[in-house]
């Protein structure tokens, strides 16, 4: 039984994958209303909540691997891994990306902190340090379907993005057969780096309409995001994550989807091409 411990972008589609292929595989959710897919397609899902120990130590009974992806809360994750210890689990993939315990980025310190905690812990585990999602620009359609425009503060740096959905593939692949990838990193990334001006270039050429991009600083990036409703320090953090994009943070590709899938990661082509409608 395979433990995942959310069903956002990457749990849910892990959770589907693995369901597909005939493996066990449990999502804890907190409403169960709202994961009605994923039991359709034969995943088991189980209530509960990361900030209530019970019901993970609930839903860690019986488990053999687990994929650790959430908001990265370290009090919450590393209540998950010393669920993992108490329940003797096998193995823990840790969906994570490029951290520090210095990073000015809050996420990152906090990611640095679980990731710590995981090898601590004893379990056999793997790394899944992933580059920006395809899936941020998203967050953006709404902007380009009014305005055929968009604009960040991520100037002319290139970024290796990757679709979430080979991430959880990833995931699903190492959970299932871990043995191979017991105590290392991956850096997944796409098959391309891209800068958000290419991006812009991609969305005319797929959705035949020309698509602007317009940079912006940093402060004004963190304004636009409360403007839309998100929490101003998940703002903050995500702003100064541009900015670092445009100082070359995350201008770098790796080998390792196509060495662990034995497949090309999906281009921002295509992505696009499948969410055209997001972005009509």
């Amino acid at each position: 039984m395979i433990l995942i411990t959310t069903a956002g972008k990457v749990g849910s589609e892990a959770a589907r994958i693995l369901a597909e292929r005939g493996v066990p595989v449990r999502v804890l959710v907190r409403d169960r209303q709202r994961a009605n897919a994923l039991a359709l397609a034969g995943a088991e899902v189980v209530e509960g909540d990361l900030t209530a120990p019970e019901t993970v130590d609930a839903a860690m009974h019986g488990v053999s691997g687990v994929v650790l992806v959430s908001p990265a809360i370290p009090a919450q994750e590393i209540a998950v891994i010393d669920s993992a210890v108490r329940a003797g689990a096998g193995h823990v993939v840790k969906v994570t990306s490029d951290s520090s315990a210095t990073s000015p980025i809050a996420r990152r310190r906090g990611q640095a902190e679980i990731e710590d905690a995981l090898i601590a812990s004893g379990l056999s585990y793997t790394l899944l340090k992933n580059n920006a999602y395809m899936q941020n620009f998203l967050m953006l359609a709404p902007a380009i379907a009014a305005t055929d425009s968009f604009t960040a503060a991520a100037e002319d740096g290139r970024v290796g993005m990757i679709d979430a959905r080979d991430v959880a593939a990833i995931a699903a692949e190492i959970a299932t057969a871990p043995t191979d990838h017991a105590k290392k990193t991956y850096w997944p990334t796409g098959p391309e780096t891209l800068s958000y001006a290419d991006a812009a270039t991609v969305l005319s050429k797929v959705l035949d309409r020309q698509i602007t991009y317009r940079p912006i600083s940093v402060e004004q990036q963190r304004q636009a995001m409360i403007d839309l409703g998100l929490p101003a320090p998940i703002a903050d953090d995500n702003a100064k994550a541009l900015g670092l994009f445009a100082e070359g943070d995350a201008d770098y590709l790796t080998d390792d989807l196509p060495t662990i899938l034995g497949r090309p990661g999906r281009t921002f082509q295509q992505f696009v091409t499948e969410f055209a409608t997001a972005f009509a």
